[in-house]
């Protein structure tokens, strides 16, 4: 099985100077706790809900009106493509300990994300149950 074959597509990113307010309604409005972040034609970071929370309201100081993805995004941003093995995807996620992966074209364009639920919903018991284990343990 490909990653295509279990993505979910559709996926946008925003810019890294997008309000950390905007960010959480993006989230609440899409039903997601992800969110690629985007600069000159190429993906920086990715900011999670947990990023907002950890990196940002829970920061003594923090005036979340004022921060910005950049503030609380993780940076760098780790991938797979479109036309990989989903196993091998998933033995990416489980390295990095990862609840999605953003996934590329071989133009290096994001076409998708690939997530756990997306995981649970198409790939094979056995994969998504050593993922989910490898992943959610504590770290």
């Amino acid at each position: 099985m490909k990653v295509k074959e279990a993505m979910h597509k559709g996926v946008e990113w925003v810019d890294p100077d997008t309000p950390v307010i905007e960010l959480a309604k993006l989230m609440r409005k899409h039903d997601i706790g992800a969110i690629p972040i985007g600069e000159n034609d190429r993906l920086v970071g990715m900011v999670t809900d947990r990023d907002i929370v950890c990196k940002g309201l829970a920061q003594n100081g923090a005036e979340a009106g004022r921060m910005k993805a950049r503030d609380v995004m993780t940076p760098g941003i780790h991938c797979c493509r479109e036309d990989d093995d989903l196993a091998r995807a998933v033995r990416h996620m489980e390295q990095l300990k990862v609840r999605r992966l953003p996934v590329i074209n071989k133009s290096k364009r994001m076409v998708g994300m690939l997530s756990l639920g997306d995981l649970g919903q198409t790939a094979p018991g056995e994969l998504v149950s050593e993922c989910v284990r490898n992943v959610a343990a504590h770290h």
